[in-house]
């Protein structure tokens, strides 16, 4: 045994489950397109989707449901077992139960699709099977049929799973585009981590302002102007005219580089040295805009101006892994 034949091993599964999903793919009719109206009509009315199944079929609900939920469509998993014992409580009259079953056979499955329908609800399913008793007792069938298996069995749940993960996939991702949910949406979905932060803070969360910025005038001295940078503990300077236009910045690394060649820089005028147009945005945007221009134009500082042009901050990079957002 080899690292080759380890490999090929490895490239057999995973060709297998892709020409499964290329099956799919191929074979998605308009089955799907009925489940997208009907989901969009439940959550419409305030109902939600309420994923059930067992076994690997229950894994793969979980993520399913947790996806629907994330992207703006209220959704829940109930595990078909607890289900009959209680759980059946969490379904409403007005949701729609989507019950996964690759073979729809499962018989802890099929034991909670008559009572849900007692409580009012529609049932569609996931199956590999249209004839299976699931898919006869649903409201509306949707196929995640694949040729095989990766198991060399064919029977352990390999490309079926990654088929019916698709599938939800495939599902919340085209609720979330006609439900028209937005970049903001899904921040106040996610509030805590990195995710929450790139869409939801914006610039004016993570600009420096007030003792934290300096701002000059350009017919301040260049010792004027790195003192105010020493006050501000920063590593620049923004220029600006009586009116609080931007006319300039000028860094550290701009005073390095000038008086390397000319000491008696620290006498002239900042406005004669500065670079005029620097990097701006506004504060309005959000601050993960700030990671797009730093990349693009590899610099440390912007500035911050208002919808009128006015300066009213500057990013420092050096500030953005604090707040988590580098």
């Amino acid at each position: 045994m080899d690292a080759k034949e380890i490999i090929e091993e490895g490239l057999k599964t995973i060709r297998t489950e892709i020409e499964g999903l290329e099956y799919m793919r191929d074979h998605l009719d308009g089955s799907f397109a009925q489940l997208v109206e009907l989901c969009l009509e439940i959550l419409g009315k305030n109902g939600k989707i309420v994923v059930c199944g067992i076994g690997k079929s229950g894994h793969v609900g979980k993520k399913i449901a947790a996806s629907l939920a994330s992207t703006g469509s209220t959704s829940i998993f109930v595990h078909a077992v607890e289900a009959m014992h209680g759980d059946l409580g969490m379904i409403s009259e007005g949701d729609l139960v989507l019950a996964i079953s690759y073979s729809g056979e499962s018989d802890e499955l099929l034991r909670v699709i008559l009572p849900a329908k007692r409580l009012g609800v529609k049932v569609a399913s996931f199956t590999g099977n249209a004839e299976s008793s699931l898919a006869k007792l649903s409201d509306l069938h949707v196929s995640i049929k694949i040729p095989r298996e990766a198991c060399p069995f064919n029977l352990a749940p390999t490309t079926s799973s990654t088929a019916t993960l698709v599938m939800g996939d495939a599902l919340a991702m085209t609720l979330l585009h006609f439900r028209r949910f937005t970049k903001e949406n899904y921040g106040r979905l996610h509030p805590a981590g990195a995710i929450g932060r790139a869409v939801t803070m914006r610039v004016s969360d993570v600009m420096r302002t007030g003792e934290h910025l300096a701002k000059v005038s350009p017919d301040k001295t260049i010792k004027e102007t790195i003192l105010a940078m020493t006050h501000a503990h920063g590593g620049s300077a923004v220029i600006a005219g009586p009116d609080d236009t931007l006319l300039g910045i000028f860094t550290d690394g701009d005073f390095r580089r000038k008086a390397d060649k000319d000491m008696e820089i620290l006498s002239r005028k900042v406005g004669d040295v500065m670079t005029p147009h620097p990097a701006s945005i506004r504060q309005d945007a959000l601050a993960i805009e700030v990671l797009r221009m730093v990349e693009k134009r590899k610099i440390d500082d912007i500035v911050v101006v208002d919808a009128a042009g006015k300066v009213v901050g500057i990013v420092d990079i050096q500030d953005l892994p604090g707040l988590k957002l580098m």
